[in-house]
């Protein structure tokens, strides 16, 4: 007798496949600003399907390694990645995967909807990046941290362009040295110490417990400058290079050696994100630069860069979310079980209908914040940069927590095979749970949308994106209508509550329910507009997500019946 081997297939075509990513890209940018951006879309589309699959596999199984000491003694630091790390590198450069939205051709292309591509790039790269959607991310807000005006533009020159390359060969990364053991997201207690230099750079001294993309050419870090006094709103980003090469402390020190003052103690052993090197740095007289001036309160200066990482945080989340439920499908489409497909049973489809709605929310989610993002950077739109405040947030702790549950779903959707670690698919739960910790967890982003609440009237813009999808959902659905009015004015006097007394208990203790609120309200308000514009798609997706998350029923029939049209 045979031996039986189930037979996996490849989901579908990431970008042709996904009719929610298309249309959301011909409503952003016109029939001809997507047509425009299609010939890009599909060769990326055909690389992650192919080599970047391979090398995604590759990064996974040879995670990087820290060579402490060269064969004579001398400390080197020196991390070393997979081939299959150094693929996804060079293919984030050759997509123009950070450097789109700064490159100027794509400007004149697409204007502020340069954002809207790359989100739809990040949202086909990621998922088979082997999470180097990480230094992406970064690389991202380091570019955008360095575009500021008041960055010194010598600094610029010699650093943007490198960040923003679409050449393998010259491209480079970043990584953000922020958090330290004893005060984690409690900036406030940071304890690197800066002093300046006589010829305008600083030295940086102190102890980075929590830096990803260990291997990167730079790093933003935060460090407090001599004489700033207490508290987090003093501290200031500076750049600081990562190997000798550009240091100008270092003479005559070997190619890849670690810039002078630069240590790594350790790589990270983590649950997840395995092949990012992520490690524990210390820093004794590092060479560093301003990025901004450091007599000024740096902190607004470095949320540039934590706004950025947010939505790519997002960003991750849906895209791993969207092809979770394509490797399910594909899988359930070719497992037999009681006598038929999988996909032919209800229940089962119901699961996958409902992981479906979902992955379309997340995906509005994610979007609109790059949406905004474009809106802000391009046109310097001010209603654009009050939403982003509390839309960044939001976006980031709502798609968090889902792509972990949802991430949960798809593993247990394999059965024993989707606990078994070489099948590829225990590393969707493991880096899922990531999302919801980086840059906040979800009780600290949960403070920040209160602050942006109480102290920036940030809920104005939002309750009025609410009122504008109301009335677009009436044509479409009294029911959904309905749904939509009921939440924005419960949020709406909740807002107003919590204003009067933004310190008690109550307020604190609700943060976190109260964002979650505002996300999923928003979330619909998003489907709306873009089941008005005409997408059938995300016009039963809100009609769903309206059902399962403000009014908490249960979606499962319909969600079996319609499959076929949500996925």
């Amino acid at each position: 007798m045979s031996r039986f081997v189930q037979p996996v297939p490849p989901p579908v075509d990431p970008y042709a496949g996904d009719g929610l990513l298309r249309s959301w890209l011909e409503r952003h940018l016109g029939p001809g600003g997507h047509a425009a951006a299609k010939g890009r879309l599909a060769d990326l589309a055909a690389d992650v399907a192919g080599p970047l699959r391979a090398a995604h596999a590759d990064a996974e199984a040879h995670p990087p390694t820290l060579v402490r000491y060269d064969p004579w003694g001398a400390r080197i630091d020196r991390i070393d990645t997979s081939a299959g790390w150094q693929a996804q590198r060079a293919a984030a450069a050759r997509h123009a995967v950070v450097a789109l939205p700064y490159l100027p051709d794509a400007r004149g292309t697409w204007g502020a909807a340069a954002r809207v591509v790359q989100h739809a790039l990040l949202h086909l790269y990621g998922p088979e990046s082997a999470t180097f959607s990480c230094p992406v991310a970064m690389a991202d807000g380091a570019a955008a941290l360095l575009s500021m005006p008041d960055v010194d533009a010598t600094v610029r020159d010699a650093w943007l362009p490198r960040l923003i390359s679409t050449d393998p060969a010259t491209a480079i990364t970043s990584g953000q040295w922020m958090t330290e053991s004893q005060g984690g997201s409690d900036l406030g207690r940071s304890s690197t110490l800066g002093r300046p230099a006589a010829d305008g750079s600083w030295r940086l001294t102190g102890e980075k417990w929590f830096c990803s993309a260990a291997d990167a050419a730079m790093a933003v870090a935060l460090a407090r400058p001599e004489g700033a006094g207490r508290g987090s709103r003093v501290l200031a980003p500076f750049l600081v290079p990562r190997y000798a090469v550009d240091s100008p402390l270092a003479d005559g020190a070997a190619p890849g050696a670690p810039a002078p003052g630069v240590t790594v103690h350790r790589l990270k052993d983590k649950l997840g994100t395995r092949a990012l090197p992520t490690a524990e740095i210390g820093l004794h007289d590092a060479y560093a630069l301003p990025l901004g001036d450091p007599a000024v309160p740096g902190l607004v200066r470095a949320m540039t860069l934590v706004v950025v990482t947010r939505v790519h945080n997002a960003a991750a989340a849906a895209g791993g979310m969207r092809r979770g439920l394509a490797y399910a499908r594909a899988y359930a489409e070719v497992r037999h079980v009681a006598g038929g497909p999988l996909v032919s049973s209800p229940l089962h489809r119901a699961t996958l209908g409902t992981l479906a709605v979902d992955a379309a929310g997340a995906f509005a989610l994610a979007g609109h914040a790059f949406a905004l993002l474009g809106r802000v950077e391009v046109g310097a739109d001010p209603e654009a940069a009050a939403e982003l405040r509390i839309v960044a947030p939001l976006a980031k702790l709502a798609t968090g927590r889902l792509a972990v549950s949802s991430a949960s779903e798809y593993v247990e959707s394999f059965g024993g095979a989707g606990y078994v670690e070489d099948t590829g698919v225990p590393r969707l739960l493991r880096d899922a749970q990531v999302l919801p910790i980086w840059e906040g967890t979800t009780n600290v982003l949960a403070l920040d949308v209160l602050r942006a609440l109480t102290r920036e009237d940030a809920g104005a813009p939002l309750l009025s994106r609410l009122s504008g999808a109301v009335d677009l959902a009436r044509p479409l659905s009294p029911v959904l209508a309905d749904t939509l009015a009921t939440a924005a004015a419960q949020l709406e006097e909740t807002i107003t509550a919590v204003t009067v007394d933004p310190g008690a208990s109550a307020v604190l203790a609700g943060a976190r329910g109260l964002a979650l609120r505002l996300a999923y309200a928003l979330t619909t308000a998003l489907l709306v507009e873009h089941a008005a514009w005409g997408d059938e798609q995300a016009e039963l997706a809100a009609r769903l997500w309206a059902r399962r998350w403000l009014r908490h029923e249960e979606i499962a029939e319909d969600a079996h019946h319609h499959l076929d049209l949500l996925c």
